[in-house]
């Protein structure tokens, strides 16, 4: 008998399933195929084995990695070592979805492998009911991973470095395309609408965006006099211009216009001016865009052609791929398949006809330039692809290059080699890299420094508020405690002049009761009376009494 596993790979690791007799399932296929849906019947059918969760999304990257390009990785060999069932009677037998790895299997451990047929449709069920076959797995957690695991692999698939900027640079020279092409047809319609009221200013101004700004300057030509000419030189940057299109004004064969109409022809003329501005800002984005991206290509060749050529190949990444004779004749594919099927002549450039270097040569030198130019492009653009540090040194040096091509052809002066002039360039991009290096390295710091003086003064800030709020909480709590000392030290006042009050009470009833040869020691507490304020009668009572009995004694003195 042969022993079945299946080896499943998931985004949250790999699981190894053991499923019952093998011919009994191979003779009832067309059942398993039923019981799939089922996960109570597709349970008595598959059972887990063994399941190696993966450590991090690195990992998990790692081993998809190494299943799409057909290799054996150490996490999936020690996986199935450790699980799979080793000698005895019974053969193991692994099914595996992908042939590819399957035969990296066999190689490597020396299993017998099965692909297709029954194994096809268990991974079928084992892919539909994974979350319920694994304890611990939720369906929410396994599409989470996923998702997480396909984004990882697409990018590092696609070789994709999501910081290059180059689908900006493809949408605005395809943007500057277009507006090249609607301001054209707008100025032609300004031309054909106000060349009825003016039609003289046609001949005098060729440029559009210039012909618009006077037709919307002007208006009713009959309203032109002298004091509109220093404001028609400002528009037209000539005074000669300016002059023509005073006396032109006054002598037009053209139809008079009403109101309503010369205000709808300044409207849309205003339209076409604001486009033309938006068009030059545009421009100046897409110079600084290239500036960035391929510095190298846009000194080599300018920025327009360079950002078509980026737009024809799909991305920089996809041009630095192409062979110079590929780049040489990018953008006329058309005649160079009709060269082809008609057997005729194949095109000699494409794009990089645009450049200025293919119009300055002669005739019979423009294929020999189109050629070697196309050369120095494919290596412009490798460089800003790899360059970690994108600087312009080897588009310069590459353009110097090409003109002394170009005067090679001309005069017959022998260029430099190219291995010196790389050479000088390497040097020069080295020091330019180590000075962009330490101007970021600075930058870093002062960043750093700005972070931790914020970071200092929220830190200041948050100490101050929590001692103005303790001193708040000291101040409230030392009134409180002041509070119910005073009403204590009232109560424990209170309660002391009662008692001395009632001991003073007391001694007098004594004193009452003993007659006046006690009266005497009241005196001495007397002090004690005073300061509990006793009653006033007991006090001066006893002075009156003593006194009485003197004036008595001294008056029988006398008598005898």
């Amino acid at each position: 008998m042969v022993l079945l596993h299946v080896l499943f790979e998931h985004a949250a690791g790999y699981a190894l399933f053991a499923v019952k007799e093998v011919e009994e399932i191979g003779m009832l296929l067309p059942q398993v195929e039923e019981s799939v849906l089922n996960i109570g019947k597709f349970n008595s059918v598959v059972k887990l084995a063994a399941f190696f969760p993966f450590k991090s999304a690195q990992a998990a990257l790692e081993n998809i990695n190494a299943i799409s390009e057909g290799v054996v990785h150490a996490d999936l060999k020690l996986f199935l070592e450790t699980n799979l069932p080793s000698g005895g009677k019974k053969k193991a037998m692994l099914g595996v979805a992908d042939g590819k790895i399957g035969a990296a299997l066999q190689e490597e451990l020396g299993l017998s492998i099965q692909t297709g047929g029954v194994v096809a449709e268990i991974l079928r069920g084992v892919r539909l009911h994974f979350h319920s076959l694994v304890k611990g797995l939720t369906a929410q957690a396994a599409s989470k991973a996923q998702l997480g695991l396909g984004h990882s692999y697409s990018r590092a698939k696609v070789k994709f470095n999501v910081n290059r900027a180059d689908n900006m640079i493809i949408q605005s020279i395809a943007l500057l395309d277009q507006l090249d092409k609607d301001i054209n047809t707008f100025s032609m319609r300004v031309r054909e609408w106000y060349g009825y009221h003016f039609p003289e200013l046609i001949k005098i101004v060729s440029d559009n965006a210039t012909y618009c700004k006077l037709a919307k300057l002007i208006g009713n030509r009959k309203e032109l006099s002298e004091e509109s000419l220093e404001s028609l030189e400002e528009v037209t940057m000539d005074s000669a211009k300016a002059q023509a299109i005073l006396e032109a004004s006054r002598s037009s064969m053209g139809m008079d216009i009403s109101p309503i109409d010369l205000i709808n022809i300044e409207s849309f003329s205003s339209r076409v001016v604001s486009l033309t501005a938006y068009r030059l800002e545009l421009q100046e984005y897409l110079r600084s865009k290239m500036g960035q991206v391929a510095p190298n290509l846009a000194a080599l060749i300018g920025e327009v052609v360079g950002a078509r050529l980026i737009s024809h190949a799909g991305s920089l990444t996809n041009l630095a791929k192409y062979p110079a004779s590929t780049v040489q004749i990018l953008g006329a594919e058309k005649a160079l398949f009709r060269a082809l099927k008609t057997r005729g002549n194949t095109p000699k450039y494409g794009l990089i006809f645009h450049s200025t270097f293919i119009g300055r040569a002669a005739a019979k030198n423009k294929g020999r330039i189109s050629r070697y130019l196309a050369n120095k492009c494919t290596i412009a653009s490798r460089i800003d692809c790899f360059s970690e540090v994108p600087t312009s040194v080897f588009g310069d040096k590459l353009r110097d290059q090409v003109e002394e091509r170009l005067s090679f052809y001309e005069t017959g002066e022998t260029p430099r080699k190219n291995l010196d002039v790389m050479k000088e360039a390497v040097v020069e991009a080295g020091e330019v890299a180590a000075e962009i290096k330490r101007k970021l390295e600075k930058k870093e710091k002062k960043k750093k420094k700005r972070e931790k003086r914020r970071l200092e003064a929220l830190s200041t800030a948050e100490g101050e508020e929590e001692e103005v709020e303790v001193k708040k909480v000291k101040t409230n709590g030392d009134a409180e405690a002041q509070e119910n000392g005073e009403a204590e030290g009232t109560v424990v006042k209170k309660k002391k002049k009662k008692k001395a009050a009632a001991e003073n009470v007391e001694e007098e009833e004594e004193a009452a009761t003993n007659g006046v040869v006690e009266a005497t020691p009241a005196k001495k507490k007397k002090r004690k009376v005073e300061v509990v304020d006793p009653e006033p009668e007991v006090k001066e009572e006893e002075p009156e009494q003593t006194e009485k009995k003197k004036k008595k004694k001294k008056k029988k003195g006398e008598d005898e």
